[in-house]
Formats: structure tokens, sequence, C-alpha cells
């Protein structure tokens, strides 16, 4: 049987925002690690730390947002920043996530072992040190009940853990969008057949995630 699609699949990212500082030969390394759902948002935290630390020698980063990545040596040498902070997310198992590596060159020149070392282990720590957590994501449907049924329905909201979007009503009844666990959909659909006497309805909307 086939999995749920990938961009339903659980996955592990940071809870806050986490920073980690290392002094190596002198170099300050300054690790910063944020979730990211997007690469614009992945960028614009970049933009942040480069607005907020100008005189640092390198502004080294990576993120990986599900099949998507990307890194960037920021002027070291090729190979021994970005690709090794990227394989130090994919090692700690972690997803929709950003990190950037601020130096400070302290006049010690630490080789391509050296710099790969601080980059990737520094990445490493930073996330390893990071509260994290799981998400689950969901897939949004249209709920609509007459309105004798109401008080049902918010009982089987709370009973299946959904969320719920913007209530709108007309004469038939309500309708609201809710966001339930791809495992639960076929489930609420049936207790809600169940707990309306069949006028219920629940609908795939725009999207449907």
């Amino acid at each position: 049987m086939a999995g749920p699609p990938a961009d339903l699949t659980p996955f592990a990212t940071l809870a806050q925002p986490h920073r980690t500082d290392a002094v190596i030969d002198g170099s300050e390394f300054l690790a910063f690690a944020e979730r990211a759902d997007t690469p614009e948002q992945a960028l614009a935290q970049l933009a942040a730390l480069k607005e907020r630390y100008p005189d640092a020698t390198h502004h080294c980063w990576a993120y990986q947002i599900g099949p998507l990545y990307r890194f960037s040596d920021d002027g070291e040498p090729s190979g021994t920043a970005g690709m090794p902070m990227l394989r130090a997310i994919q090692g700690q198992g972690l997803d929709h996530l950003m990190v950037v590596v601020v130096r400070y060159y302290g006049g010690v020149k630490l080789g391509t072992g050296g710099l790969a070392r601080a980059y990737g282990g520094g990445c490493a720590e930073c996330l390893r040190t990071a509260e994290r957590f799981e998400v689950r994501p969901r897939l949004t449907r249209q709920v609509s009940v007459p309105y004798e049924f109401l008080s049902a329905l918010y009982h089987l909201l709370v009973q299946f853990d959904t969320g719920r979007g913007e209530e709108s009503y007309s004469g038939a009844g309500v309708s609201l969008p809710v966001q339930l666990y791809p495992e639960d959909v076929e489930a609420f659909g049936a207790a809600l057949q169940d707990a309306t006497r069949g006028s219920g309805t629940l609908e795939e909307t725009a999207g449907g995630v």
C-alpha cells in the first residue's frame, strides 16, 4: 500500500530559533538555526543575519525544505562550508530548516579540513542542542452540517483533534474548513454521517492540503 504523498509525510524540525557560538584558532563561528517552510523564508533569515552582522567575514548557509536544498560557501574555499552544513542537517534527520554560520576571521587560516570541521561541526552542535518537534501535516476538508447538528460537529472536532477555520452560515446550516490528519479523514467522515443522520457533508477543498 502506498504511503502518503511527500508533502504529507511527518518531519522533525526546530521548535524555536537556536544559536551556538564557538571560537576556533581566533575565528568566531556563530551558528543560527531556524525553521523555514519555503526558500523565501530561508533567504529572508539569511538577509536578516547579514544586516545584523554586516562586518562578518563570511555568512555561510544551507537549507533543507522537503526535496529542496541549497547551500553557499560565501567566499570560503569550495566545499568547505555549505556542503558540510547541509550534511549536518541531513545527519540530524531534520527538515524545513535553515542554518547560517557567521564567521569573523581571527587571523589564522584553518585549511580546508579545518574549515569543513568548523562549519559542519558548528552546524551539527547547534542542531544537536536545539529543541525540536515533529510536524504532522494535515489535509483540509470543508464540512457542512444543518444547524441542529452543530453541537455534534463541535464534539467531533475535539474528538479528532482537528484544526478549524472560520465558520460561514447559510439557510441550510453551517460550513467551515477543518484540518485533519490524513489517517483520520475516512473515520471522521463516517463519524460525521453517524452524528448527523447522513445530513453532514465532508468535501475536498481547492488544493486539499
